[in-house]
């Protein structure tokens, strides 16, 4: 199993911290509010523990469950007591409208992560394609993106340890696109399908 930290409190910090326990994972919490992070370690159980903001995390892999305007200034909060840690960028950075991205440039917030993390880290793409309440009911598929293929394997075997299946969609310039897919989430959610009760995923023919 894997230790994780989690930088954040809010929704998605949750429910991933409540799989990883379930999964098996030991869990961090850390967050700017020092109480909210000890509230949310409590409520969570399984002996989650909290760490101070901006100190080295005890985890291995560390998931970056904030908005996305706050990911890179958390990142270069934290500089290199990031050094050797498996960074997971999970944020979609959605326009006013929700209808496409808030960067023009065919970047991605985790390759800006990328930039600002310490030589010794990895960066990751993984969860913006799954709505919350599918992350903490379902058994979706996750895709996920990097440059670092060690990284990658253990985020996949973190990912399965949740109950889901890992796909990897390639290097880390592919975490653009799948921002792009957190758009079309959205659209289906608001057009075709009509609610947040699924998450895209990969139908195999039959051999």
């Amino acid at each position: 199993m894997s230790s994780i930290s989690i930088i954040g409190t809010g929704n998605m910090a949750r429910t991933i911290g409540a799989r990883a326990i379930t999964g098996g994972n030991t869990v961090e919490v850390m967050g700017r509010d020092q109480s909210k992070a000890t509230d949310l370690a409590q409520a969570l159980g399984g002996g989650a523990t909290t760490g101070e903001w901006g100190t080295a995390p005890a985890g291995d892999i560390v998931i970056v469950a904030l908005l996305y305007d706050g990911v890179v200034p958390a990142i270069a909060k934290y500089g290199d007591a990031l050094t050797g840690k498996v960074i997971v960028d999970i944020s979609n950075p959605f326009n006013s409208t929700f209808d496409g991205l808030a960067h023009r440039e065919e970047i991605s917030i985790a390759q800006e992560v990328a930039k600002a993390a310490p030589a010794g880290a990895s960066v990751v793409k993984a969860f913006n394609t799954v709505f919350r309440q599918v992350l903490e009911k379902g058994h979706p598929d996750v895709f996920l993106a990097g440059d670092d293929a060690q990284a990658k394997a253990r985020v996949e075997a973190f990912i399965q340890s949740l109950g889901m299946r890992p796909l990897d969609v390639g290097g880390l310039k592919m975490a653009h696109w799948l921002e792009g897919a957190g758009v079309v989430t959205v659209g289906l959610a608001n057009h075709g399908v009509g609610n947040a009760d699924f998450a895209l995923g990969i139908t195999e023919l039959p051999v």
